[in-house]
């Protein structure tokens, strides 16, 4: 183990757990949209003051506190208490009861009024201001208004407090309790009573288990209707992240008993109760959630409207166009991509399909540059930021994300485009369909004119997309529209052994290394692999190779656990490439990480996948700068900051769309649950220059082997074949 890593291993250990009680002193920072806060703590007797962050929404300067959580030793703030529980205590003695109300904590009262208040009320002022606030007024300069504003004050802090001691009462932690208050403001107690697994659909981060602990604390039977419908649609929202739009009745009654833990013929009943109440949906034996079974219905029904309805195709003399095309670009077409362009102008829906090397860029280009000759317009999407910039650097023109295209509304999260107001255009030609999940599909086809063409472009042999679906692979398997496949490998992009061990993977064949732009490096253990991939980044790649390992460089894992996984490779790389960096609010973050968006945030304008620096930390202001890919600086609110996660390493599923000059892909039997062929394809062909495989040579073989993809369930090629 190298001293770095021994060093952040020591770091880890994990602390027993103590309890603290004493005053918050002051409060160093806070954040009110996600509850965090540093604070110092005097406990009596003690003549330090003591450090404790965590987030513990409604805590204040005066505060009598129990604290419970862990000390941790910050390499640039020194020792803390990590707080888990925080419950605040009614001060009880009057200085503590003065320095309470002094803080500003209820509007009305500082310094001086506290001190009033507690020369006349003494050990009973919480009591007078909350149960007898008339009484304010008996205090010199406390007349009708201030007596008011002191009581409306009280009321609201009261509230909250009430509302935080209620969910962590009831196993909430304060992080998650501060973001229920957020949601459901005063109503919270209420809502939470009526059905406490509202919490798994409407608060990110705690889902079934969470709300399932709440509901038996507060003494909900295992087998109430809530309980049961929550488990069936957290069964089916588990599918989806493995990429299912459906489940079959069977297997959704079988997950749900095991879940549930109750027999099946208690939950028989109920799946019948949510598909009456339009909670869920069917279609014969499949059942969905009710925006999957419209998504995927809708997507055969759109397209065969866009099939059937009449366009007008331009009048195009084709022998001469593609002439022309040859002569203007100092090209020479193959037959295959000749059959692509000629059917891209005649068609109204064509897929083009085709892997590394094969010319899809030139099909495009060339189709665009006759089109626009004739005056037909078109637009040009992408799912992913950093596809939309690689579409557009590849064909010299405009490329968008397509939640941009479709004008994504944050307030009603939906799109604007849609029937009611499509999309202005003669053509739409969406790149990496590979990628588009159905609700995405759904939402294009929703907003494409019916009079207007449609080319989606990708390789169906990578990766399908994070979101649930099969899209292209679908459509393409179903048979009923237009579909060109190109696999001629051209002479120049056949002299990169990238693009020869892609097709050679594709075809079930093992990829041949050389030490120039397809490296292999043998490393059995998996402890090896991190340390040689460490290296490679810290020293050999940018010393030997002048690279900038976190621009030009990408890792690129098959899983997230395990000690190659992107977890633990991402911990050892921050360490290695930036070890100095500040922490930021707190958190694991660093100045100087390579970070990645999570999940779309449409207010800020980054998308799942984005990449950048993390540029700025200005804790008056509570907020960060990253600088993304394509240049863009984003300000990011402390409250956001878990929608970024280290992207030193990361799934080959997040880097699909992506390209990079070098990447680095760590390939073990460890690994044995992500060995697929689809899965090695995709990490090689993420690589422009580079790849550089570490590991063993057996899980290249075991991946190269097994073509078994994991069937997706979903029923649109069947509902294709059926309407087109």
């Amino acid at each position: 183990m190298t001293e770095a890593r021994a060093e952040a291993a020591a770091q880890t250990e994990i602390a027993p757990p103590v309890t603290l009680e004493g005053v918050v002193e002051r409060i160093v920072f806070e954040s009110p949209e996600s509850g965090f806060l540093v604070a110092r703590l005097k406990r009596g007797g003690q003549p330090e003051l003591d450090t404790f962050v965590g987030n513990m929404l409604a805590v204040s300067a005066g505060e009598t506190v129990r604290l419970r959580g862990q000390w941790i030793e910050d390499k640039k703030f020194g020792r803390q208490l990590k707080v888990e529980t925080c419950e605040v205590l009614v001060p009880n003695t009057l200085e503590g009861i003065e320095k309470y109300l002094g803080s500003g904590l209820i509007e009305g009262i500082g310094p001086t009024y506290a001190k009033r208040l507690v020369a006349a009320f003494g050990e009973n002022t919480l009591r007078v201001i909350d149960e007898a606030p008339a009484k304010l007024r008996q205090v010199p300069g406390i007349g009708r208004k201030r007596a008011e504003q002191i009581r409306a004050s009280w009321e609201s802090h009261k509230e909250v407090q009430a509302i935080m001691v209620f969910l962590q009462g009831h196993g909430i932690r304060p992080a998650q309790a501060a973001r229920i208050y957020q949601v459901y403001g005063d109503k919270a107690i209420t809502v939470l009573r009526q059905n406490p697994f509202r919490l798994a659909e409407d608060i990110s981060g705690i889902g079934f288990q969470g709300a399932d602990a709440m509901a038996r604390s507060m003494g909900i039977e295992q087998d109430a209707p809530a309980r049961l419908q929550a488990g069936l649609k957290h069964v089916l929202n588990q599918a989806l992240t493995r990429g299912h739009v459906f489940l079959p009745r069977g297997e959704l009654l079988d997950e749900a008993t095991e879940l549930l833990g109750v027999p099946r013929n208690r939950v028989e009943p109920q799946l019948a109760e949510a598909l009456a109440m339009k909670g869920l949906a069917s279609d014969g034996e499949a059942i969905y959630l009710p925006q999957f079974r419209e998504a995927e219905s809708e997507c055969a029904r759109l397209l065969k409207q866009l099939l059937s309805a009449p366009h007008d195709a331009p009048d195009i003399k084709m022998d001469n166009a593609l002439k022309w095309v040859e002569r203007e670009n100092n090209i020479a077409l193959s037959d295959e991509q000749r059959d692509a362009i000629r059917r891209g102008c005649e068609e109204k829906v064509l897929v083009i399909t085709g892997g590394p090397g094969t010319g899809k860029t030139t099909v495009i280009n060339s189709l665009l540059a006759i089109l626009e000759k004739k005056g037909v317009s078109f637009l040009l999407a992408a799912p992913t930021g950093r596809a939309a910039k690689r579409m557009e650097e590849a064909t010299g023109r405009e490329a968008q994300t397509l939640h941009r295209l479709l004008e994504f509304s944050p307030k009603s999260g939906g799109f604007v485009r849609n029937e009611s107001d499509p999309l202005v255009t003669d053509l739409l030609v969406v790149d990496e369909t590979s990628m588009v999940d159905e609700l995405l599909m759904h939402a294009v086809l929703r907003a494409l004119p019916f009079f207007a063409r449609l080319v989606l472009v990708g390789d169906v042999d990578q990766l399908p997309s994070v979101g649930a679906g099969n899209v292209l692979f679908d459509i393409i398997a179903s048979g009923t529209l237009p579909v060109v496949r190109l696999q001629k490998i051209f002479r120049q992009a056949e002299e990169s052994a990238i693009v020869r061990n892609a097709h050679r993977i594709n075809q079930g064949d093992l990829p041949e290394f050389n030490t120039e732009d397809f490296l292999f490096i043998e490393r059995p253990e998996p402890a090896q692999a991190l340390d040689t991939v460490v290296e490679l980044l810290s020293r050999r790649i940018p010393q030997g190779l002048g690279l900038d390992p976190l621009r030009d460089v990408q890792v690129l894992s098959p899983m997230r656990r395990g000690e190659a996984g992107t977890v633990r490779l991402n911990e050892a790389l921050q360490e290695a490439l930036n070890p100095h960096g500040a922490p930021v609010a707190g958190r694991t973050l660093r100045h100087g990480d390579k970070v990645i968006q999570l999940k779309n945030n449409y207010d800020l304008e980054v998308y799942n996948g984005d990449v950048g620096i993390i540029r700025l930390d200005a804790p008056g202001a509570e907020e960060i700068e990253v600088e993304f890919e394509d240049g863009r600086r984003v300000l990011y609110p402390y409250a956001a900051l878990d929608q970024l996660g280290l992207a030193y390493a990361m799934t080959i599923h997040k880097s699909q769309g992506s390209e990079y000059h070098t990447v680095v892909i760590p390939l073990l039997g460890q690994h044995y649950m992500m060995l697929q062929r689809n899965v090695l394809y995709t990490a090689v062909t993420r690589g422009k220059q580079r790849v550089i495989l570490v590991g063993e040579k057996k899980a290249i073989a075991m991946a190269v082997k097994n073509n078994r993809q994991a069937r997706r369930n979903t029923l649109l090629s069947e509902r294709l074949r059926n309407v087109v």
